[in-house]
């Protein structure tokens, strides 16, 4: 837990994520990521420092297997209630929306729930989005774009958009999926996760073992992967 609370410290603090005043809505899906970010964010409220104010909002869609179980939404409610962090949830028609002849693919689902949020933030006066992208998400994500695109990129903990007066912030950006999973474990939180049959994680999980075979499934190495996107020495590159 201390970890955790220590490694969101250091983002919040390196990227400057939370601001006297912000109004911050996070992106909650149930899972382990978004719980474990939740839970920290409320923690915070009552911290000395920065004074801002926190609202969840989860995405409910209609594609099958995407969504939770009626017990574990009552459960997800308790326990965002306990914390005194509202809770909302939005039913987004992702299949209802899709022209005719296209298929259901996970872009298009992840599409339409980033921009959901997007307008929520809008119309409500929040001016940051916190989403639950951990440390092994960013470093995954950087390893498919190499290999896959050719590019030098990935998520980051902090994205200002030019047309939008809306900031996406990951304060979970230093914290590695497996002190999360056995924190979320700890609590007994039930972990949802997406099963639709449209799931096109079988690469990212390819890519998510080439990265504990790079690291030796250590910290400091995949710290070390992390920084070394901001320590570039563009004589020593093609």
């Amino acid at each position: 837990m201390k970890g955790i609370e220590k490694a969101i410290a250091k983002a919040i603090y390196e990227y400057n994520l939370i601001e006297e005043g912000d109004r911050i809505l996070i992106g909650a899906s149930g899972g382990k990521d978004s719980t474990t970010l939740s839970w920290a964010l409320a923690r915070r409220l009552r911290w000395e420092g920065p004074r801002f104010t926190l609202q969840a909002l989860r995405i409910r869609t209609d594609v099958p297997g995407g969504g939770m179980p009626k017990e574990a939404e009552q459960a997800l409610e308790r326990l965002y209630a306990e914390w005194g962090l509202p809770l909302e949830t939005m039913d987004v028609p992702v299949i209802g929306r899709l022209k005719p002849g296209k298929e259901m693919n996970c872009y298009w689902c992840a599409t339409q729930r980033r921009t959901e949020l997007m307008h929520y933030a809008l119309a409500h006066g929040y001016n940051k989005i916190a989403l639950g992208h951990h440390l092994d998400d960013i470093l995954t994500t950087l390893l498919m774009n190499m290999v896959n695109k050719g590019e030098l990129s990935t998520m980051i903990p902090k994205l200002t958009y030019r047309k939008f007066p809306v900031t996406v912030i990951r304060p979970l950006a230093l914290v590695p999926e497996e002190s999360i999973r056995r924190f979320a474990a700890s609590q007994g939180w039930l972990n949802v996760t997406c099963s639709c049959s449209y799931g096109a994680e079988g690469e990212r999980k390819d890519f998510q073992r080439r990265l504990e075979v790079l690291t030796g499934g250590e910290l400091d190495a995949k710290l070390r992967m992390f920084y070394s996107l901001s320590r570039v020495h563009r004589e020593y590159l093609p």
